[in-house]
Order: C-alpha cells, then sequence, then structure tokens
C-alpha cells in the first residue's frame, strides 16, 4: 500500500478522547476521583481532564460552534494540510475548517464508520 501523501506532511501531536455527557459537572467531579485527572481546560461546555504525562480525557455536553460533537480529537501541526487531506480523501466533512475565538484552527470529519472526528492546532 502507498503512504498517503499527507503523511508526510501533517505530524499529530496528541489524540483525545471527546465523551459527551449530560451533566458536566457530574462527569468531571466523576472522572477526577476516580482517576485522579485533573481539569487543565474549562471552557463552560467542554472540560478537558490530563495527568500528570500530559494523558487527556475530553468531556462535553455541546459544541460550541459546530452542529455535531466530535468523538475524538487529533491535533496536529499542519491542520490546513490535514484538511486537504480530508478533501483529497473524499470524506464527509461536518464542520469546515475555522478558526475559532478560543485559539483553535479546526474542522471536523465524518469517517466510514460515522465517528467524528476534530482535527484542530492552536493558532
Amino acid at each position: 500500500m502507498r503512504e498517503p501523501w499527507f503523511t508526510r506532511l501533517v505530524r499529530i501531536e496528541r489524540i483525545v478522547p471527546d465523551l459527551t455527557v449530560a451533566d458536566l459537572a457530574a462527569a468531571v467531579r466523576e472522572h477526577t476521583e476516580v482517576l485522579g485527572l485533573r481539569v487543565v481546560m474549562d471552557h463552560g461546555w467542554i472540560v478537558t481532564l490530563a495527568d500528570d504525562d500530559g494523558r487527556q480525557l475530553s468531556l462535553m455536553t455541546a459544541d460550541a460552534t459546530a452542529a455535531v460533537n466530535p468523538d475524538l480529537s487529533v491535533f496536529v501541526d499542519d491542520v490546513r494540510a490535514a484538511f486537504d487531506a480530508a478533501v483529497e480523501a473524499g470524506v464527509e466533512i461536518v464542520h469546515p475548517l475555522t478558526a475559532e475565538p478560543w485559539g483553535v484552527t479546526r474542522f471536523f470529519y465524518r469517517d466510514s464508520s460515522g465517528r467524528v472526528v476534530n482535527v484542530g492546532a492552536h493558532t
């Protein structure tokens, strides 16, 4: 199998599972008490928890600017190249490439199994 062209252009920095929850405060409490994670980001609608080694878990109610919630987030060094790769691959783009007000440029695509992937980079 030939290596896709985008793998030479995009470096994955981290992958974070995104869980949709009904009660954000309860979910944060549960995961911090059971797993010992701590809050590293809180935007009110999404909270990211982490351990001391940088492993992360995000919990969210409803995405602030997208019509759907992602199942996972993949942070890359070049989000525009990743977006071009997604278009080239023909996957469904469910949230356009957007510079968000909280300092992330991102887009979402839906994979063939229906999972929504948030691909972003800090801007």
